[in-house]
């Protein structure tokens, strides 16, 4: 079903995730409530249960399961199920009070990688180019080690007004980043074998975790919360860890503004069941901000407006959502708003339906001097093989050209042209159309049939991963 299933939503047809499918289903038991085959009571971290008691405690010290034996505690909160008379681990308490050894042993791929990329841009080849920390741990410890982690990487400073005897500090508020920390442990899917991604670039902090929004994303920072892991969210709420109101977003945006930072962004991709928080770290419209606007000013550009042109320069591209965000505007608005934007030649349209978004246009490349004003390797392929389909071919290694040229037609074994896109994408990063082009098959079905499952095992990724959806998207072999 995961791979032949599809949902409407909007105006087109979405692969189902397996939180689509639990739905179709109409299970009752959420994920974190579920049994962990191979578990037992020797798994749980005796450090972690004091950690809650000890947070617990300082909320209110009168709570009557601060006076639970640690087992009847777990009981108590959803952590421990008795399974043909053994008693074993929930996900909940396996993921919350979970030792490392059994965490690694049953959930590998359940870790925080935290990126740090030099530099506003992912690169493609970052071999030598980042440097990459992996933490893994039970839930309620792992939010301060990954906290302090990022925290003492931000930019630090502080502010003394004229006539002021003490200083404020500047940066991003403590508060903001554990609410986008906290928000992506509880929020996130753990059906799917990926780690949380928290990507520290020069200017921003990008956090990406598994899991679509269960919100649509205009009702993000509206009272009332859709839960995917209630008994997780129910054991951070009581320890003070998070809010289960649907308050931590707006918090989050009203603390950014008296910092006089960009308010934060989100991103719900439902088709790559991706949902990405993103913080910007400089001050908004600051006075090297605004000396760069100047240089727009024959445009008549609105406050709105000037703030989307600031996000496009740090972040690389804008959306409806994120202008929405931005400017807490409607729909129509931000609509009218980016193609005025783009009939003035500041931004360029990418993308349809859906799928639009916007990056800089000429004339703000040109006052921007930005040095990527060629077109890149990939458009200048896109566009040659449109006329000659060989000449990409030809650029392949011998042997692969000679495996391409022995496919039949109707060649129906998956595995051997799975492993000839493999070889394809490990010599060079190619799109879809370039592979289907290269094997004269359909795109579609390249995409549908090898693209799309490749990911999903782990072979394949984007080149741009911060953008799926990405006009001049490749892929590379993992």
């Amino acid at each position: 079903m995961p791979q032949g299933a599809y949902r409407r939503i909007g105006s087109s047809d979405q692969r189902c995730t397996e939180d689509d499918l639990f739905i179709f289903y109409n299970k009752e038991d959420s994920l974190d409530s579920i049994i962990v085959k191979d578990t037992s009571l020797d798994d749980v971290s005796e450090e972690a249960i004091s950690l809650y008691k000890s947070l617990r405690s300082k909320v209110n010290e009168y709570a009557e399961e601060l006076n639970y034996s640690d087992f009847d505690l777990l009981r108590s909160l959803g952590c421990v199920k008795k399974d043909k008379d053994e008693w074993k681990l929930t996900y909940t308490g396996l993921l919350v009070f979970g030792k490392r050894p059994a965490l690694r042993r049953l959930l590998p791929m359940v870790r925080i990688d935290y990126i740090r990329v030099p530099g506003n841009e992912w690169v493609e080849d970052p071999e030598n180019r980042f440097t990459t920390i992996d933490m893994r741990g039970p839930l309620i410890e792992l939010v301060q080690r990954v906290f302090s982690a990022i925290a003492d990487d931000l930019p630090k400073g502080f502010l003394l007004g004229d006539g002021e005897l003490q200083a404020s500090a500047i940066g991003l508020p403590s508060k903001v980043l554990r609410e986008a920390l906290v928000n992506a442990f509880i929020h996130r899917t753990y059906r799917e074998n990926q780690p949380i991604q928290i990507i520290r670039y020069g200017n921003r902090l990008e956090i990406k975790n598994p899991g679509f929004s269960l919100k649509p994303e205009e009702q993000l920072g509206e009272p009332g919360s859709k839960n995917r892991n209630p008994f997780i969210a129910s054991i951070f709420h009581e320890t003070n860890l998070a809010e289960t109101k649907g308050s931590g977003i707006r918090t989050m945006r009203i603390l950014m503004e008296k910092s006089s930072l960009a308010p934060p962004t989100f991103e719900s991709d439902h088709t790559a069941n991706l949902f990405t928080t993103r913080l910007l770290l400089h001050h908004f419209l600051n006075e090297s901000d605004l000396q760069w606007l100047n240089t727009f000013a024959e445009y008549e550009l609105n406050t709105e407006q000037k703030k989307g042109l600031i996000f496009i320069r740090e972040a690389g591209a804008i959306d409806n959502s994120t202008y929405r965000q931005l400017n807490a505007c409607d729909v129509l608005k931000a609509s009218n708003e980016l193609r005025s934007l783009r009939d003035k030649g500041l931004i360029e349209q990418k993308g349809k339906g859906r799928s639009t978004y916007y990056t800089t246009g000429g004339v703000l490349n040109t006052e921007d001097d930005v040095a990527n004003t060629e077109p890149n390797d990939l458009n200048t392929e896109a566009d040659d093989l449109t006329t000659e389909p060989y000449d990409l071919t030809q650029e392949l290694p011998s042997d692969i050209r000679e495996q391409i040229s022995n496919l039949g037609v109707r060649e129906n074994d998956q595995n051997k042209i799975k492993d000839i896109i493999y070889k394809i994408c490990s010599f060079k990063s190619y799109s879809t159309k370039q592979i289907a082009l290269i094997l004269n098959r359909n795109e579609n079905y390249i995409y549908r049939n090898y693209i799309l499952p490749m990911k999903d095992e782990g072979r394949l990724q984007h080149t741009i991963i911060d953008m799926p959806n990405h006009p001049d998207q490749a892929y590379k072999a993992i």
